[in-house]
């Protein structure tokens, strides 16, 4: 019986036992991948040499190379059948339509450009917050049933980001970029009558996207609520602007690199993302008239109070 398993377990490990140098090759590239993430989290917290063709930076990713390929030699055996494991669990998934191969490109795409382009500089927690002025008018303006809303924001999806694939988690996120992207690139700014607060249902300012603040804003909030999203209004001194629910900071990784690298990279390059955290830990998203990208400039940035839409 011992001799039997004995036998069994040689055949096995002769079995999943990589030749070489493919053993070699397959640890290299894994190196390579947990190195390049480790290295720009170095490279942002050491100080700055300045030498020649950036010689040092370089010479701490070679250090960092070297140092994780002998730990994964010495762990080989461990690695190479973790990674075989991995590999299958990746193949069902893509199989079935869960976690699979293209998810794990698209997360390591978002973490590597998460990494090197800080997308948290509003890392405000709102609370204490005052109670929202016009707050019965808003809710009721935000009339997102009714159908002239819901085909705008339709329309909306059917124009911009339908070729966008792979980013089934964030389906709802993306088309309400797109009602964002119609909204804000035809916004027109009108004041209300002298004197007196208009506030306008979305229904009405869909017509010709024209208003002010809180008009946009009430037009915002309801197609983003008419195809799913969840919108809240931000209230500060004298302005009125929307805000997006993307998730958590997990979720902003790939949101900040849909928006920089996919879906407006030309309105937001070179700019951060700017977004506020509420006591739950939520991430929202600056949906402002000002904007030209989700994430745009806050145009003021003291909150007063908050109006969320569930």
């Amino acid at each position: 019986m011992i001799e039997k398993t004995k036998f069994y377990y040689l055949y096995l490990k002769n079995k999943l036992t990589v030749k070489k140098p493919w053993d070699i090759i397959i640890i290299f590239v894994l190196n390579v991948l947990i190195a390049i993430p480790v290295f720009i989290i170095v490279h942002h917290n050491l100080v700055e040499l300045n030498w020649y063709f950036n010689i040092d930076r370089i010479l701490i990713f070679i250090l960092i190379l070297i140092i994780i390929q002998l730990i994964l030699q010495i762990m080989r055996r461990i690695t190479l059948i973790s990674l075989f494991l991995y590999l299958i669990a990746l193949f069902i998934g893509t199989l079935f339509g869960g976690y699979g191969f293209q998810s794990v490109i698209q997360d390591y795409q978002s973490m590597l450009y998460t990494m090197a382009e800080n997308p948290y500089p509003q890392d405000i927690i709102v609370d204490k917050l005052l109670p929202f002025p016009n707050k019965t008018k808003i809710i009721n303006a935000i009339d997102f049933e009714n159908p002239k809303v819901r085909n705008f924001a339709i329309m909306s999806v059917n124009k911009y980001f339908k070729d966008v694939k792979g980013y089934n988690d964030y389906f709802t996120i993306i088309q309400c970029f797109a009602v964002f992207k119609e909204i804000n690139h035809n916004w027109n700014y009108v004041s209300d009558p002298k004197g007196q607060e208009y506030i306008a249902t979305a229904s009405e300012s869909v017509q010709y996207l024209s208003g002010d603040c809180d008009d946009h804003s009430i037009l915002m909030a309801a197609c983003i609520r008419s195809i799913g999203g969840t919108p809240r209004l931000i209230h500060t001194d004298g302005h009125i602007y929307p805000e997006i629910l993307i998730g958590n900071k997990s979720d902003l990784e790939t949101i900040n690199y849909l928006i920089k690298k996919v879906l407006f990279p030309a309105e937001s390059k070179g700019k951060p993302i700017h977004y506020h955290i509420d006591e739950r830990g939520n991430i929202w998203l600056n949906l402002d008239y000002t904007a030209k990208y989700p994430g745009g400039p806050f145009m003021k940035e003291e909150i007063l109070s908050a109006l969320t839409f569930n």
